[in-house]
């Protein structure tokens, strides 16, 4: 018998947290994520840690039902930025250059404006950032949207990024050990992309 006032999780919240666990590592490769700490926000924009990881990675389960809210796992200085864009601090504070993955894909407002909340729901599909000042015209990259390839994300702002469509493997990998030799060794193959 527990004691008065102590509560054990019951099957139901375990079951919740397990979910968000899982969700949080689809986020990121799975040799980063496996090791991530995994969190939420709570009300106030706290950190909450659902998981203790071993690596200097934070993934978040995110929440489908909310636009803006995907899954991703980011690296410290993609933490910082991403904690400076929710607190619409006028200018990111990180100081190198940052990572966040968002391979289960995003809903987002806007694509120029970083503190749109108001927008219809725009869809993403998988893609990774690099967290860095980005001018499209000085990196002669597009700053619209693509489901293939890279471009500028919130273009001619302090928060603009390089958006980069897909996951990391997309495409051919090539034999690293001879170099001069181009025949793809794996390639990905995209299925059909099924109509709403």
């Amino acid at each position: 018998m527990m004691p008065s006032g102590q509560s054990v999780p019951t099957s139901k919240q375990e079951q919740t947290l397990g979910i968000k666990i899982a969700r949080a590592m689809l986020s990121g490769p799975r040799h980063i994520t496996k090791d991530a700490t995994v969190v939420e926000l709570d009300a106030a924009g706290n950190l909450i840690i659902l998981r203790q990881g071993t690596n200097d990675w934070i993934c978040f389960p995110g929440d489908e039902n909310q636009i803006g809210n995907p899954p991703m796992c980011a690296d410290h200085m993609g933490l910082q930025w991403m904690m400076d864009i929710m607190s619409k601090k006028p200018r990111p504070t990180n100081t190198a250059p940052g990572i966040i993955y968002m391979l289960c894909g995003a809903t987002q407002h806007s694509n120029t404006d970083p503190f749109d909340r108001s927008s219809p729901a725009i869809p993403v599909g998988p893609h990774w950032m690099i967290i860095w000042p980005f001018d499209a015209k000085k990196c002669g990259l597009p700053n619209t949207i693509r489901d293939a390839g890279a471009w500028v994300m919130f273009d001619g702002t302090p928060y603009a990024y390089l958006h980069i469509c897909g996951t990391p493997w997309v495409g051919n990998m090539y034999n690293e050990k001879n170099p001069g030799d181009q025949v793809p060794i794996w390639t990905m193959v995209y299925g059909s992309r099924s109509e709403p």
